[in-house]
C-alpha cells in the first residue's frame, strides 16, 4: 500500500473467512492491523487467523445473542473496535432465489436473512461500542465498511436473476446511507464496497460457465475474466485505512468496468 503500514495498530473485525474477507484480512494484518475474523465456519475462522497471527470465533451472525458475544470477545481480546468490514454472506440460488416469480418463500428469506439481518446486528452491535470508545489520535471514534453488490443497482439478467440477493444488497446501500449521516457528527464512518463478479468460492458456479467467462470479456474489461480477490481488498484497506478519513457515505464499485460496459 505505501512506505508506512496504513492500518498499523488498528483493531479490525472481519465478518467471513473465504474469498474477499480472507484476501482483505491478510491485507490488514500485513498492513499492521489486529485482526478478529467471525465466521459461521470454525475451521475456516481458525484457519484464516493463525495464518496471519490474528483472532477468531465461529457464529451464526442472524443471531443477535451469538453477534454480541463476537464484539464482546473481540473487545475483551483486543479493548477497542477501530474498524468492521461486514463481508460475510451467500447466494441464496441454491435455496430458492431466483427471479421473482420463481423465487421461492424459503429462498428469499434465507437471503435476507444472511445477508442483512447479520449486517444489521453486526453493525448495531459495533456502533455500541464504536460510540463508547473515545475518539481517537485520527479524530473518529470507528469506520464501517459493509459489503453490496453492483448486483444492488446495475443488474444483469442473462446469468444473473438471482432478485433476493438483489433486494438484499439494494438494502444494505440504504441502510449504509442513512447510518453514515446518523454517525458522522459521532465521528464514525461508514462506507459500501460494491464488487462485480470476483473469484471466490461463492462465485464457483460462474467459474465454471462458459457462456459467463465470455460475458466478462466484454462485461468486465478490465480483468476480462473475473476480478480477483485482492482487487477488492486492496480497495477495502483503502476505505477501513485513515487514507480515507474524510470518505463517508460512499459506494466504492469495484467492477472491472461492469457498470459501464455492455
Amino acid at each position: 500500500m505505501g512506505s508506512r503500514p496504513v492500518l498499523e495498530g488498528k483493531i479490525v473485525l472481519i465478518t467471513g473467512s473465504t474469498g474477499i474477507a480472507a484476501a482483505t484480512a491478510e491485507l490488514a494484518a500485513a498492513e499492521g492491523a489486529r485482526v478478529f475474523v467471525a465466521s459461521r465456519t470454525a475451521e475456516h475462522a481458525a484457519e484464516l487467523a493463525g495464518r496471519i497471527g490474528g483472532e477468531s470465533a465461529a457464529a451464526d451472525l442472524s443471531q443477535a445473542a451469538a453477534v454480541a458475544r463476537i464484539v464482546g470477545r473481540c473487545v475483551e481480546k483486543f479493548g477497542r473496535i477501530d474498524a468492521l468490514f461486514n463481508v460475510a454472506g451467500i447466494s441464496g440460488r441454491k435455496f430458492g432465489d431466483g427471479p421473482l416469480h420463481e423465487c421461492s418463500e424459503d429462498g428469499w428469506d434465507l437471503t435476507l436473512d444472511t445477508n442483512v439481518k447479520s449486517m444489521f446486528l453486526v453493525c448495531r452491535e459495533t456502533l455500541k461500542q464504536m460510540l463508547a470508545q473515545p475518539v481517537g489520535p485520527n479524530g473518529l471514534r470507528g469506520t464501517i465498511l459493509n459489503m453490496a453488490s453492483v448486483l444492488g443497482f446495475a443488474p444483469q439478467s442473462q446469468h444473473f436473476a438471482t432478485h433476493a440477493y438483489a433486494a438484499s444488497k439494494g438494502a444494505i446501500l440504504g441502510m449504509s446511507k442513512s447510518m453514515a449521516a446518523y454517525y458522522a457528527p459521532q465521528k464514525i464512518r461508514v462506507n459500501v464496497i460494491a464488487p462485480a463478479l470476483v473469484r471466490t468460492p461463492m462465485s464457483r458456479r460462474a467459474q465454471g460457465d462458459p457462456a459467463i467467462l465470455d460475458l466478462m470479456k466484454t462485461k468486465q474489461p478490465l480483468a476480462g475474466d473475473l476480478i480477483d480477490a485482492a482487487d477488492v481488498a486492496r480497495a477495502a484497506v483503502f476505505l477501513l485505512s485513515d487514507d480515507s478519513r474524510m470518505i463517508t457515505g460512499d459506494t466504492l464499485s469495484v467492477d472491472a468496468g461492469w457498470c459501464v460496459s455492455g
